[in-house]
C-alpha cells in the first residue's frame, strides 16, 4: 500500500479507503469481518462509515459490525484510523425527535457517544459532517467539535457533500475561533463520469488543505465494465448504473470507455480507481467491497500506472468541466 498525508494534517493513511456501508445490508458480519482483515493485511489504514449506516430499522448496524470487529483482537483499533459521519436522522421509522438529527451542539455530542458506544472505542479519528446543516452557525459546529476534541472523543473532524462554499465558510469561521484546525477533509461524490466537484469542490478543497475523499468512485458499478458483463454473464446492470444506460449517449460513452480499456488490457474498475489516483488534491478513493474479490481488484488499481496516452484519451470520453471559474464564466 502507497501512503499519503490527509490534507494538511500530519496524519498518514492509504491510497485506498475501505468504505463498510455494504456491511449489514449486503455483506454479512462474518464476511464483513473477513473482508476488514484482508484490508489491514494489505495495507488500508483507513475504514469509513456512518452512524446512519444499516439504514431503515438497522441503523448503526455497520457501525456495531465494526466494533465487534475490533473487541476480537486490541491490536486491530490502534492500526486503523477511524471515521465515521453525523447528521442522519437516526430513528428507525424516519420520524425524528427534535434534535436527534443534523449538526446542532446537542446532536453532535449526542451522536458521538451513541457511536462510540456502537463502535467499542474511546474515540473517532476523523468525525465528518454527512450534510450541511443550513439552520446551524458554524460557531455552534466547532463549539461542539472543540469539546469533543479536548475530551478525547474525536482527533479531526471532515466534510461529506459540502459544496466549495461551505467549505470556505466552515474553515473561515474557524481560523476567526482560533485553536480550531478546521476540516481536514472533504468526501465528495466524484469519478470519471461525475466530474462536477473540479468546478468549485475540490479547488476549495485544495485552498484549505483539505484532502479529498471520493465515494462512488465507479459511479454505482457503471464504470466497473457492466456492459462487458452484461454481454459475457448475462449481469444486466441495476440501481443508478441500469438508470444511466437507458440514455443511448451514456451508453455509447460507457462502450467507448470498455473498449478503450480492452486495448489496453486494462480491466474498467481498475481503471476508474487510477485515474482518481491522478487527480490533484485527492487522498484516496473509498471502495466498498462486497467480496473479498472485490477488495483484491481494487488494490490492484493502486499499482496501476495510467499512461499519459491513455489518460488524454479518458478525457476526452469523459471530458471535465475546465478550470474553475472559466468553466462557468466563458
Amino acid at each position: 500500500m502507497e501512503y499519503t498525508q490527509l490534507g494538511r494534517t500530519g496524519l498518514k493513511v492509504g491510497r485506498l479507503v475501505l468504505g463498510t456501508m455494504n456491511f449489514g445490508p449486503q455483506t454479512d458480519e462474518a464476511d464483513s469481518h473477513a473482508i476488514m482483515d484482508a484490508a489491514l493485511d494489505a495495507g488500508i489504514n483507513l475504514f469509513d462509515t456512518a452512524n446512519v449506516y444499516g439504514w431503515g430499522e438497522n441503523k448503526g448496524r455497520t457501525e456495531e459490525i465494526i466494533g465487534t470487529w475490533f473487541a476480537q483482537a486490541g491490536e486491530r483499533r490502534d492500526k486503523v484510523v477511524l471515521a465515521t459521519k453525523v447528521y442522519g436522522n437516526m430513528a428507525a421509522d424516519g420520524e425524528a425527535w427534535p434534535n436527534h438529527d443534523k449538526l446542532s451542539a446537542l446532536n453532535i455530542r449526542r451522536a458521538v457517544d451513541a457511536s462510540l458506544k456502537r463502535l467499542r472505542t474511546d474515540r473517532i479519528d476523523l468525525y465528518q459532517f454527512h450534510h450541511i446543516d443550513r439552520s446551524t452557525s458554524f460557531d455552534e459546529i466547532w463549539q461542539a467539535v472543540d469539546v469533543l476534541v479536548q475530551q478525547g472523543k474525536i482527533l479531526y473532524a471532515g466534510s461529506s457533500n459540502f459544496p466549495g462554499y461551505k467549505i470556505a465558510q466552515a474553515n473561515e469561521t474557524a481560523a476567526r475561533r482560533g485553536g480550531t484546525i478546521g476540516l481536514v477533509s472533504e468526501q465528495c461524490l466524484y469519478n470519471l463520469a461525475e466530474r462536477r466537484a473540479e468546478m468549485e469542490v475540490i479547488p476549495a478543497a485544495q485552498e484549505y488543505g483539505l484532502g479529498v475523499i471520493p465515494w462512488s468512485p465507479l459511479h454505482g458499478g457503471l464504470l466497473g465494465g457492466v456492459l462487458k458483463k452484461e454481454a459475457a454473464q448475462g449481469r444486466r446492470a441495476s440501481g443508478r448504473a441500469a438508470d444511466a444506460l437507458k440514455d443511448t449517449k451514456t451508453r455509447e460513452q460507457i462502450q467507448a470507455y470498455e473498449d478503450l480499456l480492452d486495448q489496453h488490457g486494462i480491466e474498467p474498475g481498475e481503471a476508474a480507481l487510477a485515474w482518481l489516483l491522478t487527480r490533484p488534491g485527492v487522498t484516496g478513493p473509498i471502495v466498498g467491497p462486497r467480496t473479498a474479490g472485490q477488495l483484491a481488484s481494487a488494490l490492484r488499481a493502486v499499482k496501476l500506472e495510467l499512461s499519459e496516452e491513455l489518460l488524454a484519451s479518458l478525457d476526452e470520453i469523459f471530458p471535465g468541466p475546465g478550470p474553475s471559474p472559466e468553466a462557468f464564466a466563458w
